[in-house]
């Protein structure tokens, strides 16, 4: 059998990942925290654009493994790694959550969170595992096809923007979300909804690591970089502001915007990657951040404040964006901090270290 080629960490990757938790956190902040609805934060509005695009692009990214042949034992272990370390934190959590959290009593709790397509938080997790599964399965698929090309992943990504359109489309979908009726209950308990809303961008991150030298070149020519900002001006002033295209079309500039926002932002820390190396203060922090995504993801949700007292002010006083992400930026490091105090004082026990955040050292 053989093994993947192990290649040394990008340390602009994992403090890209640290960046974009802290982005999540501060999201939740913003939305749990002080009860704000995305159209009131003008801060909201715009980094929920891409802020999970974002990260299921660098999950993506990370899960393609060169030179790895994907034979039935390979494919199982992978699959076995992936459940326990996706499945086994997320319900300990989730029903810790909704023991400490829940205000409805425990058993009610569990119901309202588990017939939510977003289940109290705790989707990201689920979705996550969702991905790698489909993933895993076309590796398998495709290195039994005698043709290795860019073909077969273009198809799935192809695919995977279909689905996409469905969850945009109920009028035409009702399966998905409904249209003038009751939801879909098996979407709801699934979450599968989630997974058709941002599998194509775990795969994009798949294809620009799977084609790393062209991405390359292509991020590095002049033409590049300006056609983006001046196309994602347009893309996300139509998608906040103007609402120019209606019904079927509306959804075109979102898409686009998000695209090419989390691909900005792909190519600042990689063009940057100087700034954001274990010699900087900023870059050891942020990769810290990046490789303890998933204890961060998990707890944080027991350290988040209650001040809806704060989103009353945001929606009297809106379009603060700088004081909107200044104080949601502030709280989500102080939130993160607690997290990282919790998560060290779990892994002490190396079971707990194993089973609850999927590490074995």
């Amino acid at each position: 059998m053989e093994v993947a080629v192990k290649k040394p960490r990008l340390e602009w990757l994992d403090a890209l990942r640290g960046f974009t938790m802290i982005l999540v956190v501060a999201n939740h902040v913003l939305g749990l925290g002080f009860g704000m609805a995305p159209k009131v934060s003008s801060s909201m509005q715009f980094l929920v654009m891409f802020r999970m695009p974002l990260f299921f692009f660098v999950s993506g990214f990370l899960a393609y493994k060169a030179g790895l042949n994907w034979d039935v034992k390979v494919l199982f272990t992978f699959l076995g790694k992936k459940i326990r370390v996706q499945t086994i934190p997320t319900i300990v959590f989730f029903l810790f959550g909704a023991v400490i959290l829940g205000t409805d009593g425990f058993e009610a709790t569990v119901m309202h969170w588990l017939s939510r397509p977003l289940k109290g938080g705790y989707w990201f997790t689920i979705v996550l595992l969702y991905m790698f599964i489909v993933y895993y399965l076309f590796c398998y698929v495709e290195s039994k096809l005698k043709l290795r090309s860019w073909i077969p992943i273009t198809i799935l990504f192809v695919i995977s923007m279909c689905l996409y359109e469905t969850c945009y489309q109920p009028k035409y979908f009702s399966w998905a979300f409904g249209w003038r009726k009751a939801p879909n209950e098996f979407m709801n308990y699934s979450s599968l909804n989630q997974l058709f809303m941002y599998l194509p961008f775990f795969l994009y991150g798949n294809m620009v690591r799977r084609y790393w030298d062209q991405a390359q070149r292509i991020m590095d020519s002049r033409w590049f970089y300006p056609v983006m900002i001046i196309l994602v001006i347009f893309a996300a002033l139509d998608a906040l502001q103007w609402h120019t295209m209606r019904m079927t079309w509306a959804i075109v500039p979102l898409t686009l915007a998000r695209f090419i926002l989390l691909t900005i932002v792909f190519m600042y820390f990689r063009h940057y990657h100087q700034y954001f190396t274990q010699r900087t203060v900023v870059g050891r922090s942020l990769q810290y951040i990046g490789r303890r995504t998933l204890d961060i993801y998990l707890i944080h949700y027991l350290f988040l404040p209650n001040l809806p007292n704060i989103g009353s002010f945001f929606t009297q006083y809106r379009h603060n964006f700088v004081l909107d992400t200044t104080l949601s930026v502030f709280l989500a490091l102080l939130v993160i901090g607690f997290s990282c105090i919790a998560s060290n004082i779990l892994r002490v026990s190396p079971f707990f270290k194993k089973y609850l955040f999927g590490r074995s050292k």
